[in-house]
This record gives C-alpha cells, sequence and structure tokens, in this order.
C-alpha cells in the first residue's frame, strides 16, 4: 500500500508519459537481449570448455537481467499508480483520538553524545500521548572489560534518561537487537522475567497498553512531527502491521562514503520502495518505522533467528495476511557509515542476513505458494537474491579478462549481437535509470558514485552471501559512527588483484590490437572493458581516505 504525504506536487504530464514509454521500451530490450542470450548459448557448435565460460557469463547476466526488469517494473508502477494518487491525494482524516504510542530505541555500547540526541528528539516529538523508552541493550557482564569504566558508562546513561525524562528498560543479554525488543514487549505485556530492570523515569501514568510502537535506531533523529501521520495512517488502515519511512544521513555533504551510502538509499527508498508499497510488498528496515502492537504480537514479535530481524519480520507479517506501507517522506535523520570499515561491516550483515532468509523464502513458497500473492513471492525473491549481485560483479570483471588471454566466451567474437541487442538494452537501461532519479533531483555523478560504492563492495558481498546460503547465521554488530579511518591495503587484495589483472589484460589486449587485429571488434570491445573496470576498482583508494573524525567514539572503538 503506498502512502502519499499530503500537497504532494503533480508531477509533470509529459515527462510522466515519456518515461513511462521509455521503460516500456526498456522492458521489452532487457527481455530480448536475454532471450538472445539464451539462444545463442544453447546453439550447437560450442565446445564444453567454451559452454562452461559461456554458462557461467549468463548466468550473471540472467542475473542482472531479472533485477533490472524487477526495478524498472517498480519504477513504471510508480509512474502509474503511486505519482497520480500524490497529485490527487486529499490526505488523511484528521484524529479524533491519540491512541498511546511507545517510541522505543534499543541501543548498545553507543557514544553518549549519540544517544542524547536520539533522546532529546524523542522527548521534542510533538505526540501527546507517547511513552518513551531507552533500551540499554550494552553487555556490562563480559569479561576483559574496564569495570570502572562501565559502572561509570552506565551511570551516565541512567543519568541522561533521568534528566530528559525517558524510561530505561535493561535485562539479561540474549538475542541482541531483535531479543531486546522482544523481552521489552514482554514486559510492556505485563510479563516479567528474571533478569528484567526498569527504571520509570518519565514518571507518567500508562493506563493502557501502547497500540503502536515507534523503532528507531540509536542514532536516528526524528523529527517533532514524526508520529501523527503515521498514526493517521495506521488508524485509517487497520490491516497495516507497520509503515516504514526513509532513512537519511546528515553527514552526506562531509564524509564520502556516507555520501554514496546515502545515495544507495535514496535509489532504494526512491522507487523500490514505492515500488514495493503500491503491490502491498514493502518490508521493514529496521528503524524509523512503526508497528501495530497487535500484529507484532500475532507472529510473535521480532524473528530473532535472523540477523536482519526486520525483513524475516516482514515475511511472516505477510505470509500471515497482514499488510504494509511506505511513506516517502524523511522524518528522521541520522550517521551514515563514514569508512569502508564501517560500511563493509553494514553491507556484511545486511548481505547475510537477507541471503540467509532467502533459503526461508524459497522453502516457504515450496511448502505453501498459495500463502502470499505471487507479486509479492515475486518481490521477496528479488530481495532475498539481491546481495548476489557481488559474484555477478565478479564475474562481469573477470570474462573480459579471460577473453583477452584465451578467447574465451566466442560468444565475444560476434560484436554484430551486441550491435543488435546488448547496445539498446545498455543505452535503455541506463538512460531510464539516470533520468528517472533526475526527476527526483539527483544528479548523474550522484548516481555514479553510489554505483562505485557498491561495485568495490563485491568481495564483502560474495562472502556473505556464501554464507547465508550455507547457513551460517553470524552475529549482530552495530556500525561503527563518529569516526574515519583507512584501512590497510592488504584489506583490498581482491579489489586491486582484480584491478591488476584488468591492467595487465589491458596492455596485452593493446598489444593484440596492434600486432593481431583480428577479430578488431571484439577485442576492442574487451579492452575497453577491461579499462573500464580498473577505473571502478581503483576507486576503493578513493574511498579508503579517512575524511572526518569525531571525538565522541563508541567505548569499544
Amino acid at each position: 500500500m503506498s502512502i502519499a504525504p499530503d500537497k504532494a506536487p503533480a508531477p509533470a504530464t509529459k515527462a510522466s508519459l515519456f518515461l513511462s514509454l521509455g521503460l516500456v521500451c526498456t522492458l521489452v530490450a532487457v527481455f530480448v537481449y536475454l532471450l538472445t542470450r539464451t539462444v545463442l548459448f544453447f546453439s550447437d557448435g560450442y565446445p564444453w570448455h567454451d559452454r562452461i565460460v559461456a554458462g557461467i557469463l549468463l548466468c550473471a547476466e540472467g542475473f542482472i537481467l531479472v533485477h533490472s526488469l524487477g526495478y524498472f517494473v517498480n519504477i513504471l508502477h510508480v509512474v502509474r499508480k503511486v505519482e497520480p494518487a500524490k497529485a490527487n491525494a486529499v490526505g488523511l482524516p484528521r484524529l479524533e483520538s491519540y491512541p498511546p504510542v511507545a517510541i522505543i530505541v534499543s541501543s548498545y555500547k553507543e557514544p553518549l553524545s549519540v544517544i542524547e540526541d536520539t533522546l532529546t528528539c524523542f522527548y521534542n516529538l510533538t505526540y501527546p500521548n507517547k511513552y518513551l523508552y531507552f533500551l540499554d541493550d550494552t553487555r556490562y557482564d563480559l569479561p576483559n572489560q574496564d569495570a570502572a569504566k562501565m559502572a561509570k558508562y552506565r551511570a551516565d546513561v541512567d543519568a541522561l534518561c533521568q534528566r530528559i525524562d525517558v524510561n530505561c528498560f535493561r535485562r539479561k543479554w540474549h538475542g541482541a537487537k531483535a531479543g531486546m525488543i522482544n523481552d521489552w514487549l514482554e514486559f510492556a505485556d505485563g510479563q516479567y522475567r528474571e533478569g528484567f530492570r526498569f527504571r520509570p523515569y518519565q514518571n507518567k501514568p500508562r493506563p493502557e497498553k501502547e497500540k503502536y510502537v515507534v523503532v528507531f535506531d540509536a542514532d536516528m533523529n526524528a523529527f517533532p512531527d514524526f508520529v501523527e501521520t503515521l498514526v493517521q495512517t495506521m488508524e485509517a488502515n487497520p490491516k497495516l502491521a507497520f509503515v516504514q519511512t526513509p532513512q537519511y544521513y546528515t553527514n552526506f555533504d562531509v564524509n564520502r562514503v556516507a555520501r554514496a551510502a546515502g545515495l544507495q538509499q535514496a535509489v532504494f527508498y526512491e522507487y523500490i520502495c514505492e515500488g514495493k508499497s503500491s503491490q502491498d510488498a514493502m518490508f521493514c528496515c529496521g528503524t524509523n518505522v512503526m508497528f501495530r502492537r497487535e500484529a507484532l504480537m500475532s507472529v510473535g514479535g521480532f524473528d530473532h533467528t535472523s540477523i536482519t530481524e526486520d525483513f524475516a519480520t516482514s515475511l511472516k507479517f505477510h505470509m500471515g495476511g497482514w499488510s504494509s506501507a511506505f511513506l516517502n517522506r524523511v522524518c528522521a535523520f541520522g550517521l551514515g557509515p563514514e569508512d569502508l570499515a564501517g560500511y563493509f561491516k553494514q553491507q556484511f550483515r545486511w548481505a547475510l542476513g537477507t541471503v540467509g532468509l532467502f533459503r526461508t523464502i524459497f522453502l516457504a513458497f515450496i511448502k505453501n505458494p498459495r500463502a502470499m500473492p505471487a507479486v509479492k513471492w515475486w518481490e521477496y525473491f528479488l530481495s532475498g537474491t539481491h546481495y548476489f549481485v557481488g559474484w555477478t560483479f565478479f564475474v562481469l570483471v573477470l570474462c573480459p579478462i579471460v577473453y583477452i588471454f584465451t578467447g574465451l566466451p566466442t560468444f565475444f567474437a560476434r560484436p554484430e549481437i551486441f550491435v543488435m541487442v546488448f547496445a539498446p538494452y545498455i543505452a535503455l537501461s541506463l538512460g531510464m535509470f539516470i533520468f528517472s532519479l533526475k526527476r527526483r533531483r539527483y544528479s548523474g555523478h550522484e548516481i555514479f558514485m553510489a554505483l562505485l560504492l557498491n561495485n568495490i563492495s563485491f568481495p564483502v558481498y560474495m562472502k556473505a552471501s556464501l554464507l547465508g546460503v550455507l547457513g551460517v547465521r553470524g552475529t549482530f554488530g552495530i556500525t561503527p559512527k563518529g569516526q574515519s579511518a583507512s584501512m590497510p591495503l592488504k584489506t583490498f587484495w581482491p579489489q586491486l588483484g582484480l584491478a591488476t589483472l584488468s591492467f595487465v589484460a589491458l596492455v596485452w589486449g593493446l598489444n593484440l590490437l596492434y600486432y593481431v587485429r583480428e577479430p578488431v571488434a571484439a577485442i576492442a570491445v574487451n579492452t575497453f572493458w577491461c579499462a573500464y573496470h580498473l577505473l571502478i576498482l581503483a576507486t576503493v583508494l578513493y574511498f579508503n581516505w579517512p575524511e572526518v573524525e569525531i571525538e565522541d567514539a563508541p567505548l569499544d572503538s
């Protein structure tokens, strides 16, 4: 279900028609290229070793083409359904009453300055019937810690909560963020277990249980009117399990990693989320989200078996008959990762949890394909397989190198195929991708930076997706904040190793063009791709350059 904020500007009709037509043409071009590549692969005349290389390449290209179809179909849904709905929006009904809302944040050893900013924003929320909870998930019982330092941190947290009038909840540690929220749900429901510790610093009567629960990450600062619109939406749609809002990074303009990571978020939130929401297939992103407490309790709380508990819980909601929605309005802001170490840690956790859940999605589909409509299964399959993109990039970089040195796959030696089907596909795909985001006021340079950061992360995605397929769950870890440091160059051996191979292949390709010259078109095209990939891989050095250092860092930094 898609939601439009009040007084949304009407989209330009001519631009919308042009985009719709372009998207249809792009979808046709993607399908034609995929069909052509498949037919060529199954054609006779290729030796077995050629088929192996060509088959691996076809799988990589097929992955990109299928996900491109998913992306452009989502844009088409937005242009046809969401944007007209925004233009004609009359607004949600006014609230006649204010049901109680719990505002919660779970924190693990976050810097005190980060916590203070978040809790202050809690206090400043204008919604009248709010209850504020700080869920301190810090491990104070771990060995090899400075006991005095940890005791002081705990006392400082208590003093901060008391000063801002925010309730503080602690428990015996298990299950990281998902386990912490589930324990709080039990406590708020009147169930008490050993280890629960609650300090009612808000000092506010609680005559009834909260109807809705808003969840934030510890570094997310909400705008004062965050709650009202979401409550209006939930009250108007009793089957909504949650409403998700975007994330926005405040260090977007001062740090290159945070800027590129934020632009990746923008690509995701602008069209993918709106498209998924229009098909009632939006999944929770873990922060800046409001849940219906009844829905949470009906699925047993957050799914703590996955480190991407938000995505896993969304699947439970949809399979349980609940709906979801996305409100494309920035309602909160926070901090993005400020160096590659923090970014890679974040991406590894997301990739490991998402691919791990793909196994669950696949088995659930085999067991009961009628549990959800086909469109929802399609969207979950796309989301669950997204992080295999690392393997795809690796194959696409390696194939031109292999061709330069071995002449395989021989498919590359037929440049007329590229002229007929690849050129229209790549031109339309890139054109529509850039044009669609420019309509949302993002420049081509910004989009390119986001793609670069995604591409150089391929070893992280490869490792995480492999472990996810093998069923390795991993552990939850916070993304470091307030720090920017370079990683040792040896850390980037996959990126720099492939860059070296691309450089050698580039030199050899130029040599072949000068001395051999046959097949000149195929050698030229693959030499170009080697140069292109070399430039992409070299940007790992650009992103590894530290920019910002903030004194107040986490306790374990």
